[in-house]
C-alpha cells in the first residue's frame, strides 16, 4: 500500500498503509468465524530524504543505534505504557505490579485502529535501525540489542538476536528487522519539509567528557595544596583546603550517583517528551555478556554431543577455538563475533532436530528428511 501512495508526504502515506492492513486483517476475520477478533502488532519503517519515519501499533518497536547509544523511537502500545502515560502512578511501581504483555491496540479486531506517526528523526550514515516484535524484545535488553547490532553486521545481527532469544526461553514469536545506512549526500535526511521539526538524539551516555575531568582536577589540586601547607607550617589554611577539596569531592560523587540513577532510569521507563526518543541505553560491548554467549556455546556444545545433533563440528571448532583465543587476550569484540559463528552453527543443528522431530510427529517414523 505504502508504494502506491508515494505522492503523499512520507508520514500520511505510511499512516494510510498502516490502516489499509488494518481494513485488510479486520475484513478477513468478519468473514470467518475462526479468524474473529484476529490481530498483530505493526512496527513500519520509511527512511526519507527528510528523515526517518515510524507508523506504529502495538508493543512492537522500532530503535536506533548511533554510536555507542540505542533509543527506542516508539511508544509500547501496552497496558504499563499507557498507566505511565496518564501520570498517576510512580513508574516504578507500574512497571513493577502490571503485567508486561497486555496490549492496548492492534491491527485488525476493530474496522478503525489509531496509528501513531513518528517523526521524522535526523538520519546519519552509519545509523542502524532495529525493528522487532516483543518475541525480542522481552528477553534481550536494550543494551544487550545495541551492542549486537554495533558489533555484527545487519544479517549476523539478526541472527545472533533472534539465536538468543530463543536460548533465554523465546516463548512468543521472534521478529527482528535490522537496517543500515550507509553514506548518504549532503542535505539528505534531515530537512523536512512537511512542516514537522526534524527531532534530534538525546544524549544516553554517563560519559561526562572534559568538565567532569576538569572538575576533579581542581578537586585534586586543592587537596595536594592543603596537604602541602599543613606541612609548611600553615595547618589551619591548610585543613580548610583539604575539608573544601573533601566537600568537593563528595559533591562529584552525589553528582556522579544521581546521574547514574538517571541514566538507569532512562533505560527502564520510558520518557514521554515530544520529539525525543521513549528510552535511551548505552550500547557497550561488555566483558560479562561475552562470557555469557562464550557459557551458552559451551553449554550448547555439550547437549549437542550429548544428544547426538549433526553438527558441521569443525566449522564450530574452528569459530569456538578462536573466540576463546580472543577471549584470553581480552580482545572482546573479535571474541563475540567468534561466539557469535559458533553458536549460529550449533543452532543450525537445533533447527535440523525440530525439523525431523516435526516430521516425525506428522508422518510417522518414516524417513525423517537430513533437512
Amino acid at each position: 500500500s505504502y508504494s502506491k501512495l508515494l505522492d503523499e508526504p512520507p508520514p500520511e502515506a505510511l499512516r494510510r498503509a498502516v490502516l489499509a492492513g488494518n481494513a485488510a486483517i479486520h475484513e478477513r476475520g468478519e468473514m470467518n468465524r475462526d479468524f474473529t477478533r484476529m490481530g498483530t502488532t505493526c512496527t513500519t519503517l520509511a527512511l526519507t530524504s527528510e528523515g526517518a519515519v515510524m507508523a506504529h501499533v502495538g508493543d512492537s518497536r522500532a530503535y536506533r543505534v548511533r554510536g555507542n547509544v540505542i533509543e527506542q523511537l516508539t511508544f509500547d502500545h501496552s497496558l504499563q505504557w499507557e498507566l505511565l502515560r496518564q501520570g498517576r502512578i510512580p513508574a516504578e511501581e507500574i512497571f513493577r505490579n502490571e503485567p508486561r504483555n497486555v496490549i492496548t491496540r492492534s491491527l485488525g479486531p476493530g474496522a478503525q485502529v489509531e496509528v501513531d506517526v513518528e517523526g521524522p528523526y535526523k538520519i546519519e550514515p552509519f545509523d542502524t535501525y532495529v525493528l522487532c516484535s516483543d518475541g525480542l524484545s522481552g528477553l534481550v535488553s536494550d543494551p544487550e540489542m545495541g551492542a549486537i547490532v554495533r558489533t555484527l553486521p545487519p544479517g549476523d545481527a539478526c541472527r545472533m538476536l533472534v539465536n538468543l532469544a530463543n536460548l533465554r526461553g523465546g516463548p512468543d514469536n521472534i521478529t527482528v528487522l535490522v537496517v543500515r545506512v550507509g553514506e548518504i549526500p549532503d542535505g539528505v535526511g534531515g530537512q523536512s519539509s512537511w512542516d514537522q521539526p526534524v527531532f534530534e538524539s538525546r544524549d544516553g551516555s554517563t560519559q561526562f567528557g572534559w568538565p567532569w575531568l576538569l572538575a576533579w582536577f581542581v578537586v585534586g589540586l586543592m587537596f595536594v595544596a592543603g596537604l602541602g601547607l599543613v606541612f609548611t607550617e600553615r595547618p589551619v589554611a591548610g585543613n580548610i583546603l583539604m575539608a573544601l577539596a573533601n566537600l568537593g569531592c563528595g559533591g562529584l560523587i552525589l553528582f556522579w550517583l544521581r546521574q547514574r540513577r538517571l541514566t538507569t532510569a532512562r533505560e527502564l521507563y520510558p520518557e514521554l517528551t515530544p520529539g525525543t526518543p521513549y528510552r535511551t541505553a548505552t550500547a557497550e560491548l561488555t566483558p560479562g555478556f561475552v562470557n555469557e554467549l562464550a557459557s551458552l556455546a559451551t553449554a550448547l556444545q555439550r547437549t549437542a554431543l550429548d544428544d547426538g545433533w549433526s553438527i558441521d563440528w569443525p566449522q564450530f571448532e574452528s569459530a569456538y577455538s578462536a573466540g576463546k583465543t580472543h577471549l584470553a587476550s581480552k580482545q572482546f569484540v573479535d571474541a563475540f563475533r567468534s561466539y557469535a559463528k559458533a553458536l549460529q552453527v550449533l543452532m543450525e543443528g537445533v533447527h535440523q532436530v525440530r525439523r525431523q522431530r516435526d516430521h516425525v510427529l506428522k508422518w510417522g517414523a518414516r524417513a525423517a528428511p537430513d533437512e
